[in-house]
């Protein structure tokens, strides 16, 4: 069977339908190839891979050149199961895209589906890196190998449903043009694009598009991937929430003051600790975290974002989605409403802790029947935080529960500045199969972002627990996007990878990213070891989080870098580099004009104009 070429000044792209393989050639001479054959890997624990096609055709049409194929061959439970294949050069711009469409499955029969195969890199070390989307972003150099979870798109190994590959010079950006139902695999210098089955069959067709890059690095692949986001009006700027609540203006150079009120842990819960009830069950009244507020500002701390964990009745990470009254041995609902007041005659902005995932079974309304229902009528399960045992509120479910709590929120006097909706950007997008509330996992992205902008639209600003790229246009604030460690949250954890701060290269004034660490510290959760997470903050044009005690010193640190923040909130950051050999100085320039360079070792920084 022969190898179809399709031209195009910036490349030429090789068509090899019989073992489902590509290679590009670009104008420059350089050239990228795959070699590994596409599969079908069923949930039966057999993978089978494409035969050659049963029928090559090749297309042109108004925008794009390519060839189209039906490959068979793989069996099927209840009917033949079909793989259509479109690969193509778009005219205008140079992208190549791989289209693929199962057809024929029977639900629950395929797990994954491998189309595109993943392109070889073949870079000597020194030569080249593969860039991936984990947490706020990493490089894995040539020659060295990392291990993934899942790859999940949109959890912490994918934030962006984007990756790339440089070699000498030569470069793609990878991007998931489906990305709801995706993951990829990592082996060795390949990575591998995995189609997952939507409510248990493949539904629909698959798109991945590749531009290719001369002069490639790191920097040019986000803002590849930044052009293509603006493109589809996913690019939601601060400037552009602002619009939308006036708050976001008063929120950039804020530093965040997270803490709590109320704890109440399960015997149930597997943090629960027996034989130190003092671990289990405690409280730190409203008025007195309004005291300790008043005397922070008194230190000096002017502008500030609070954030109160355990408000509810059996205080953190209980009875949602129901979890009011106010906490009653903390004050209840006037203390909370004094506690609103004092943060607000101070200036700052008064946010809270909220839950509409977890769904605890001793809730007072609580029933199975608005559950997560997996495909084969169970529900799913976890006891680990501190509530004990509970299930998954359905996405399709959660948008009633906000209106209704931030309705009684109103109805007490209330007032609320901010509110964190807890692990809708960062775990993953659930499905439901329950007849009643289907969803798929884009429908459950959609849900999120409608809890959020529910939030919004009373002038509320949104916050969530880390940044997907699918809920990030109705989201303002996160509650850190760090690195990934071999083991997060652990003291002592390293750097998986070359830590690059490629989420913020793309979204940088879109979000504003807290970080954690102060002068002196190193380490922290997702902040490597060694590394100064307050040298972190400065280079990425973030804030930090500043302790409700905090000393005047501690707070003229905090305000220093915070400031920073306030300056580059709403500026693209254009570029990062390493300034030196060891990596342990780097520099970000932003579009304003204004330069950082960190040492992360001295936890140092100085600012310049670019």
């Amino acid at each position: 069977m022969p190898v179809y070429p399709i031209e195009h000044e910036k490349l030429t792209l090789l068509c090899d339908p019989e073992s489902g393989c590509c290679a590009v050639r670009l104008s420059g001479g350089a050239e990228w190839r795959m070699t590994d054959r596409p599969f079908l890997r069923f949930a039966d624990g057999r993978t089978v891979f494409f035969s050659p096609p049963e029928q090559v055709k090749p297309f042109r049409n108004g925008t794009a050149s390519g060839i189209r194929a039906v490959y068979r061959g793989f069996g099927g439970a209840e009917a033949e199961i079909v793989v259509s294949t479109c690969t193509c050069v778009e005219r205008t711009s140079g992208d190549v895209i791989f289209e693929v469409r199962a057809e024929g499955d029977a639900a629950g029969e395929i797990e994954a589906v491998s189309f595109p195969p993943p392109f070889r890199s073949d870079a000597a070390p020194g030569h080249g890196y593969t860039v991936l989307p984990r947490m706020q972003g990493m490089l894995v150099p040539a020659g060295e190998t990392v291990s993934l979870t899942d790859g999940r798109i949109f959890e912490r190994d994918g934030y962006m449903p984007l990756y790339g590959q440089v070699r000498d010079g030569s470069g793609y950006a990878a991007v998931f043009d489906t990305p709801f139902d995706a993951c990829y695999a990592l082996e060795e210098d390949r990575v591998a694009p995995l189609w997952q089955p939507s409510l248990g069959r493949m539904r629909y067709a698959r798109r991945m598009l590749f531009r290719f890059l001369e002069n490639a690095d790191y920097n040019a692949i986000a803002k590849a991937y930044r052009a293509y986001v603006r493109e589809r009006g996913g690019l939601v700027t601060l400037r552009e929430k602002a619009a939308r609540n006036p708050a976001v203006e008063r929120l950039l150079g804020c530093a965040v003051v997270h803490t709590d009120v109320a704890v109440h842990v399960s015997p149930q819960s597997e943090y629960y600790r027996p034989g130190e009830p003092e671990k289990n069950d405690w409280v730190t009244t409203f008025d007195r975290r309004g005291e300790q507020l008043r005397a922070l500002k008194a230190r000096g701390l002017e502008k500030c974002y609070t954030h109160f964990d355990g408000w509810g009745r059996h205080g953190y990470d209980n009875l949602h989605p129901s979890p009011f009254p106010p906490n009653e041995a903390a004050g209840g609902a006037a203390g909370m409403r004094r506690l609103s007041e004092t943060v607000r005659s101070l200036g700052y902005l008064f946010g809270i802790h909220d839950q509409y995932r977890d769904y605890y079974y001793d809730a007072p309304d609580f029933s199975f029947s608005e559950a997560v229902e997996n495909a084969d009528g169970t529900h799913p399960f976890c006891s680990i935080w501190y509530g004990g045992p509970h299930t998954y509120l359905c996405s399709a479910r959660a948008a009633d529960y906000v209106r209704r709590n931030y309705d009684e929120f109103r109805r007490l006097g209330i007032g609320l500045d901010g509110a964190y909706l807890d692990v809708f950007s960062v775990v993953r997008l659930d499905e439901c199969f329950s007849p009643d509330h289907p969803a798929t996992r884009e429908q459950c992205a959609a849900n999120r972002r409608r809890c959020l902008d529910l939030l919004t639209s009373r002038g509320i600003l949104p916050s969530s627990e880390e940044v997907l790229d699918c809920i990030l246009p109705s989201q303002v604030l996160c509650h850190h996007a760090p690195y990934t460690t071999t083991e997060l949250g652990a003291p002592g954890s390293e750097a998986v990878g070359v830590p690059i701060p490629l989420l913020n290269l793309v979204y940088h004034d879109c979000v504003v990213i807290p970080w954690s660490g102060l002068p002196g510290e190193r380490g922290g959760w997702g902040i490597p070891a060694g590394d100064s997470g307050y040298a972190h903050a400065a280079l990425n044009g973030g804030p930090v989080y500043c302790p409700i005690q905090a000393d005047a010193e501690t707070v003229r640190a905090v305000r220093r870098v915070c400031e920073l923040a306030g300056r580059t909130a709403c500026s693209e950051m254009v570029r990062h580099e390493f300034v030196d050999s060891g990596r342990r100085r780097q520099r970000t320039v932003f579009a304003d004009g204004t330069a950082v360079e960190a040492d992360l070792d001295a936890g140092t920084f100085s600012v310049s104009r670019a």
